[in-house]
């Protein structure tokens, strides 16, 4: 039903009551003397309240059944999978069996306050935040309830999970040695030149897995496509995953040694899945004494090295800031600028690893 939190009062002529719904406000009355009016009074307000909302709102565990199936229809596996995990370890047990029109803020914050408790992090409380928000919404779409949450808060001691980056002894050992274990024995790894050309570009894992030569324009790469972990492809994790950049001096030479290895192929690194290729990074990782870290966190690593650039100059690179230029814009406008940030990219990387 409804959600009133107040009463008619007698206003000495007769009862009243103001409610509101969908920023509609209503007043309703009642001349009856005594209690019978104001509880007149009070069932005109709850009956305006509960039109259109069904007399009987499910439990939260039956309504959340028909909002998955939409989630996963219309977003990625990569997507879906990580929501339904944490609704049903988090949200579920918490507020599984309320109705839906009778939750509260505090129902909501209780969820945020058991996960933060357990030791998740400020990423995973913001994701299970945005998932019930998102439910909610369904509901208030399909009619079940009209609750709108306004007061989730992240609790102020929950912090961000660290990343590991590579450090620069890492990264001299990643740019002087190409060889990995193989059955026993020291082989030329594959993919050495997939792994230090996300290091110097910050690519996603799944942008590199992508990455066509149809993609390469002289010295310019077109990030425009993402390959999932399932193998599906996509246009990236957000709406500024597609874009395009110019590559560093260390980068072109990368690139140019793997054209001698795959130019007969459409994928520029062929690597077949991300799963191989984690396993392959790891690998070689255990092989050459490097600090454990996943291929993700090559592009921190870049992040990390490049951070004494202007912030400006380092988004259009790594795809996150909302103003980055498309394919579009950067043809045009930023041409200059983008090999200007090459330079300086190429020139942060140099001095990092003489210093070493």
């Amino acid at each position: 039903m409804g959600r009133r939190t107040n009463t008619a009062a007698w206003n000495g002529k007769r009862w009243r009551i103001d409610v509101q719904k969908d920023g509609t406000r209503k007043s309703f009355y009642s001349s009856k003397p005594g209690r019978t009016g104001q509880r007149e009074a009070n069932a005109k307000a709850d009956a305006w309240l509960d039109d259109g909302i069904a007399a009987k709102a499910p439990r939260v565990a039956d309504a959340c059944g028909a909002w998955l199936r939409e989630v996963e229809e219309t977003t990625s596996s990569t997507n879906y999978r990580p929501l339904s995990s944490r609704w049903r370890n988090w949200v579920l047990p918490v507020i599984g069996s309320k109705r839906v029109n009778a939750l509260t803020d505090q129902d909501l914050q209780t969820v945020i306050n058991r996960a933060h408790t357990a030791g998740k992090s400020k990423k995973t409380l913001q994701l299970l935040c945005a998932d019930m928000r998102a439910f909610c919404k369904y509901c208030r779409k399909a009619r079940l309830s009209r609750y709108f949450p306004e007061d989730i808060k992240i609790p102020a001691g929950a912090r961000y999970k660290g990343k590991t980056v590579l450090q620069p002894a890492d990264l001299l050992k990643l740019f002087n040695v190409d060889t990995t274990a193989y059955k026993g024995r020291a082989v030329r790894d594959d993919f050495i030149n997939a792994y230090r050309f996300q290091v110097l570009t910050g690519l996603r894992p799944g942008e590199l897995i992508g990455l066509r030569w149809a993609d390469i324009h002289g010295q310019t790469v077109n990030v425009a496509r993402s390959i999932n972990i399932d193998g599906e492809e996509t246009q990236g994790k957000n709406q500024n995953a597609a874009r395009s950049f110019v590559m560093s001096e260390m980068a072109r030479r990368v690139l140019d040694d793997q054209r001698h290895q795959t130019a007969d192929e459409e994928s520029v690194f062929c690597i077949t899945s991300e799963r191989y290729y984690y396993h392959r990074w790891r690998v070689y990782c255990e092989t050459n004494g490097l600090a454990p870290c996943s291929p993700y966190e090559l592009r921190h690593t870049f992040v990390s090295v490049v951070k004494t650039l202007p912030a400006g100059e380092v988004k259009p690179l790594v795809g996150h800031s909302e103003d980055m230029d498309t394919f579009g814009i950067y043809g045009h406008a930023l041409t200059g600028d983008a090999e200007n940030t090459a330079r300086a990219v190429n020139g942060v990387f140099l001095r990092l690893l003489k210093t070493v």
